[in-house]
């Protein structure tokens, strides 16, 4: 009985957060979260255009609040907005875009689109960078393109940093898959290793070090050979 309601309660939840996303509009939506307390359901709605959300005066979140009472009996929710002032670096952002893009203008403009993304993330700061486009691009048989740059963590702990997201997009040869990955230039990744003046500094007396530890050793030795032919 208790998995049934889980199920249940999480499907609620997935359809939650497709209808706002739906309501909206493609592209101006990353990330819908839902919070319960005391008082309410807090919805937070992650966009980098809140006032197209928001609208005159609060009017269309009015309107969403009414939706989310009637439709989906939540007792008291509450819309918040979290604005993201860096699109560049949301991945959810870029994969609706690049999809737009194609929707827009064709599949067959799907190397404009990537690359002209790919230059926009990289220019404003990202460390890296990972776009793969599949479907029927642009020849009959479906196929997957790959457009990368910067560097991007694929495995262990390190990758959970890694920001990922799939859109869709609808064209007439048929569906093109977007997946696009970004890490972003404030992610501090534990395992890499930046060389620079002070660690080359650092290694030089390291080495320079090492060689003094070598000669005296080598003295050492050639003093114990020298004693003992004495003997």
């Amino acid at each position: 009985m208790e998995e049934k309601n889980t199920i249940k309660f999480k499907k609620n939840e997935f359809e939650i957060r497709e209808y706002i996303k739906n309501s909206i509009g493609k592209g101006k939506v990353s990330k819908v979260r839902i919070e319960y307390t005391p008082v309410g359901e807090k919805i937070v709605v992650s966009t980098h255009k809140p006032g197209l959300i928001i609208g005159r005066r609060g009017e269309k979140i009015n309107e969403l609040t009414e939706v989310l009472k009637t439709k989906f009996k939540l007792e008291n929710p509450q819309i918040d907005i979290d604005e993201i002032l860096h699109p560049e670096f949301d991945a959810q952002l870029m994969a609706d875009e690049i999809a737009l893009g194609i929707e827009k203008l064709g599949p067959m403009k799907f190397k404009v689109i990537a690359y002209k993304t790919l230059q926009r993330i990289m220019k404003a700061g990202a460390q890296g960078v990972e776009l793969r486009l599949s479907g029927k691009l642009p020849s009959s048989r479906a196929k997957t393109w790959r457009f990368a740059q910067g560097y991007l963590k694929k495995t262990g702990d390190a990758a959970k940093l890694v920001d990922r997201a799939q859109a869709r997009a609808e064209t007439k040869p048929g569906t093109v898959g977007i997946k696009a990955s970004i890490l972003a230039p404030n992610v501090k990744m534990i395992d890499r290793i930046i060389v620079d003046d002070k660690m080359i500094e650092t290694l030089k007396e390291n080495a320079d070090r090492e060689e003094k530890t070598k000669k005296v050793n080598i003295n050492k030795l050639n003093l114990k050979k020298i004693n003992k032919g004495n003997k």
